[in-house]
């Protein structure tokens, strides 16, 4: 290449393969990092599609005023030491995110909770991948204009050098998009991920400088930085004010962290909304949703004395232990898409073995099972990342082709409101439209709702009669509290199907007002004690 001969740049770059790789290793850095935003991001603001719709575009952003600048910065200084700096600079922010990005996450959290007063979800991601996301991606952003300049000998074969440069860019996006979700974020977690990637960037920059005159500077500092980086940023958890967890870790679709004390265990797969699942040790009824929906096999009219049970949402099996101490001649069987938790469950959770639990999407299950049930339930709702194909009239039509004549579903519904247009009441017209009694039952001390839905219109009184029937006295006796609390539910006549089922927004709405109503207290303890009294 007589072009870089003659404007003296380094004999690395008279090689085409390195600037091919260059292009490759960019691609691919910048689409783990993305990935990696999502992972770093779920276990304060949730997984759901608005916050990767966030993720998305802010990095669209990035990249393009990236493609500006690197284009400009190309013609009119085409020094390519500067481009490699830029690399070595994006690696060594990149391998700081683990570590950084949690203060800052925190303390964009610390910050709103006093000036925003709606749409905390959403200003609250969008600010983080602006500070934190946005700078190191828009430095990946000047890559492919400037080698470009580097690459392209002559107008003729300038469309065959960058459709290659454009190939090498996309297979490396490709790769970068399925290494990171199925090998290194399950295997070592979101952090070393990456360091992992960030280093294959300083792999690329300390290359070039070996073969440049200068830029040894840059190079030791940002070796040195990325050394600093990769002490720190394993060490430091998502929950880092949290001292005393038992287990905290990373699965393919999940955050997951577990306190584990002498009477309760309790799962959650974020760190700043809501609980998951929790096990009350001394066994007995919990007070929480899992005994109101105890109810369904009392309402299920059965063809026989047992009772057969499918959890679609097993977690970590409280309501499928909660059966099987109380109930006779029940079999139990749950669908959980994560493994881990399943693992957990075992392992903290107290979950018997011989309860099987199929790892699956809930839907997709009972699309290649035969099998019908006496109770189907429905507990696979988390926050305002609700499965929109599992809240649609497909579905519900789907759980109702699962179950026997007289057979029950009963759904636990978090996010309860009182709007009339909030996420739960579109999820109980949806149901409404599929089975023709639908009863609700609010449960006290939380923002759970438990819906029973059935085809069978003896189905409160069958409830009735089983619960008056019942020898365990305890059961009785919380059963009969419940029965005047079941309402039967009117529909409006709003629908979510396969085709449109806006759950994200509608549960965002929700999640808005409670943290609204939760950051009272905060706003509060700032006013009286400023932010020291927050953070203690």
């Amino acid at each position: 290449m007589e072009k870089q001969k003659q404007q003296g740049y380094p004999a690395i770059l008279s090689k085409k393969w390195y600037l091919y790789l260059t292009e490759f290793f960019s691609g691919m850095s910048v689409m783990a990092a993305e990935l990696g935003a999502s992972r770093l991001l779920a276990p304060y603001f949730s997984s759901s599609q608005i916050v990767w719709t966030i993720i998305i575009g802010t990095i669209m952003i990035a990249m393009a005023l990236g493609n500006i600048y690197g284009g400009r910065s190309a013609d009119k200084d085409p020094d390519p030491d500067k481009l490699y700096k830029r690399i070595l600079f994006a690696a060594v922010w990149l391998a700081a995110i683990p570590f950084a990005g949690k203060f800052v996450i925190a303390g964009i959290a610390g910050l709103l909770v006093v000036t925003v007063s709606t749409n905390f979800l959403i200003w609250a991601a969008f600010l983080t991948c602006m500070i934190v996301f946005v700078f190191p991606l828009f430095l990946l952003g000047t890559v492919t204009p400037s080698l470009v300049k580097y690459t392209v000998d002559s107008l003729d074969d300038s469309g065959q050098t960058v459709g290659t440069l454009g190939a090498f860019n996309t297979i490396g996006s490709i790769i970068g998009t399925f290494l990171p979700t199925f090998i290194t974020i399950p295997a070592v977690g979101t952090a070393v991920t990456f360091l992992i990637f960030a280093g294959i960037l300083l792999i690329i920059g300390i290359v070039y400088f070996v073969f440049a005159k200068g830029g040894k500077k840059s190079v030791v500092a940002s070796v040195c930085l990325f050394l600093v980086c990769c002490v720190l940023s394993p060490s430091m958890s998502f929950a880092f004010w949290e001292t005393a967890l038992a287990y905290e870790g990373e699965s393919v679709y999940n955050y997951l962290q577990v306190k584990d004390n002498e009477n309760e265990a309790i799962l959650s797969t974020n760190v700043m909304i809501g609980v998951q699942s929790i096990y009350k040790k001394s066994g007995g009824l919990t007070g929480m949703y899992y005994d109101y929906a105890m109810a369904a096999p009392l309402m299920a009219d059965k063809s026989s004395d047992k009772t057969d049970i499918l959890i679609l949402g097993m977690g970590t099996g409280t309501y499928a232990k909660q059966c099987t101490s109380y109930f006779d001649n029940v079999t139990i069987e749950g669908v959980e898409i994560d493994e881990k938790i399943t693992q957990l469950a075992y392992e903290y959770f107290d979950l018997s073995k011989d309860i099987r639990v199929t790892t699956y999407d809930g839907r997709a299950f009972l699309n290649v099972c035969d099998k019908k049930y006496d109770v189907i339930m429905v507990d696979a709702y988390q926050d305002i990342t609700i499965p929109f194909q599992m809240s649609s009239r497909e579905f519900f039509t789907l759980v109702h082709d699962h179950l026997n004549d007289g057979g029950v579903m009963v759904v636990n519904m978090n996010m309860r409101s009182e709007k009339d247009d909030a996420i739960n009441a579109w999820i109980s017209d949806t149901i409404s439209d599929v089975f023709s009694e639908v009863y609700t039952l609010n449960i006290p001390t939380s923002t759970n709702s438990e819906l029973f839905a059935s085809d069978d219109p003896e189905l409160l009184g069958r409830f009735r009669e089983k619960t008056s029937a019942l020898s365990n006295p305890e059961l009785s006796a919380f059963m009969k509290s419940i029965t005047d609390k079941l309402e039967p539910y009117e529909s409006e006549g709003r629908i979510l199907t396969d085709d449109k089922a806006p759950v994200e927004l509608l549960g965002m709405k929700v999640i808005d007002d409670l943290i609204q109503s939760e950051l009272v207290y905060y706003k509060n303890v700032i006013k009286e004690e400023g932010i020291q009294g927050l953070w203690e």
